[in-house]
């Protein structure tokens, strides 16, 4: 069996390169590898409203699943995501009941959408890391000033974004609204949260 790398969510950002579809960012726990994964508007919305505990009017597919497999007395053991080809990700579920052990060929983002409703365990294999992976470094921002003079592109790595501390309350309060209009459930999450600290 090969080596797994355990995977935590990072973040999940709407994806501006391709209209319409997200950029789910998995990190390797207590490394600097990160796993971006490109998924579409649905499945980033069913991630983001399970690690919010929004729960809709009706269930989503994803807890229709977990329903289903609860009334066969099915448990989700784990999800990996097993390999990159042509740009491609896939991923398996792990799914185990009493009697039985089986394997589900999935989308990692459908994979990952589950993982979440059961509370089990993110893997990667170690191939789909190194194929699909970058590593990512904390830059301080004396050092990433001196970058800037050479006029060095960075090779793979993240942007840094403005920290949300930087934006008065008002700044804040504007981009809570458009998050929310924008169904980007997760960054208003983080919005909420910083306006909540400072009232």
């Amino acid at each position: 069996m090969e080596k797994l790398v355990e995977l935590e969510i990072l973040g999940l950002s709407s994806n501006h390169s391709q209209s319409g579809s997200f950029t789910l960012v998995l990190g390797e726990v207590g490394g600097i590898r990160r796993l971006p994964i490109v998924i579409g508007m649905f499945e980033a919305q069913a991630i983001a409203l399970e690690i919010e505990k929004i729960i809709p009017n009706r269930p989503m597919t994803h807890d229709l699943f977990k329903s289903f497999a609860n009334g066969f007395n099915f448990d989700i053991e784990q999800v990996v995501v097993t390999d990159m080809k042509e740009g491609v990700f896939y991923a398996k579920i792990q799914c185990k009941s009493d009697l039985t052990e089986v394997e589900i060929d999935a989308r990692p983002s459908d994979a990952i959408a589950i993982a979440i409703r059961f509370g089990c365990p993110i893997y990667c294999t170690e191939k789909a890391m190194s194929e699909g992976g970058v590593e990512h470094y904390e830059v301080d921002e004396k050092e990433e000033e001196g970058t800037k003079s050479k006029k060095q592109e960075p090779t793979q790595k993240f942007k840094k974004e403005p920290s949300l501390k930087d934006f008065s309350l008002d700044k804040l309060n504007q981009l809570l609204d458009k998050a929310i209009e924008n169904e980007d459930y997760e960054k208003a999450a983080r919005i909420r949260d910083e306006i909540n600290k400072r009232n």
